[in-house]
């Protein structure tokens, strides 16, 4: 069974759409006022004032590796964070650790780090899945750079951003 909705009847005002137009302009004279009294403000001078102190404590940044106090890599190269990057910016490139070395009981450390920031989602991913609290996201919102191959964060660069993260260290944990 077939319903009929009726059209409403407007009236000349509201064919020209005068209500509208006068309830926008109410809100704009409204805004007006209130920036010329200095209520609100309006603008955030960008380079001088920044979001620092207002940032969440949940916001995910850039990631960064970090090393232990003693100057170590946390980083085994496990590929994890590689293998669970959605748009595949994580490229590790694992090498062995020579016998020689104290730390050889690791096997691993990555020869090549590299995470390119123009791919980087932020998701937060490959922080969660680090089984050995390598990377972390720092709380930056402001990654620049005058060409695609500076926004490629090598390891070198990775280390600088991250410093030094202390507390436990699982693969240098003898327990383990």
């Amino acid at each position: 069974m077939a319903f009929t909705v009726r059209r409403p009847q407007l009236t000349l005002a509201e064919k020209f759409f005068l209500p509208a137009i006068l309830a926008g302009l109410l809100i704009t004279w409204k805004h007006f006022k209130n920036s010329l009294f200095g209520k609100t403000r309006v603008t955030m001078q960008y380079p001088e004032e920044r979001w620092d102190s207002q940032l969440p404590s949940y916001y995910r940044g850039a990631p960064t590796l970090v090393m232990d106090e003693w100057g170590k890599e946390r980083c085994v190269a496990c590929q994890l964070c590689e293998f669970i990057c959605p748009p595949q910016a994580i490229v590790i490139q694992p090498e062995e650790i020579p016998n020689d070395d104290p730390w050889a009981k690791v096997e691993k450390r990555p020869k090549e780090f590299n995470i390119d920031m123009i791919r980087c989602i932020y998701c937060g991913l490959c922080e969660e899945v680090c089984p050995e609290q390598a990377i972390f996201l720092r709380k930056d919102y402001s990654i620049t750079g005058y060409s695609r191959d500076e926004m490629i964060h090598n390891k070198k660069k990775l280390y600088e951003l991250g410093g030094v993260m202390k507390g436990l260290i699982f693969k240098w944990n003898e327990k383990k």
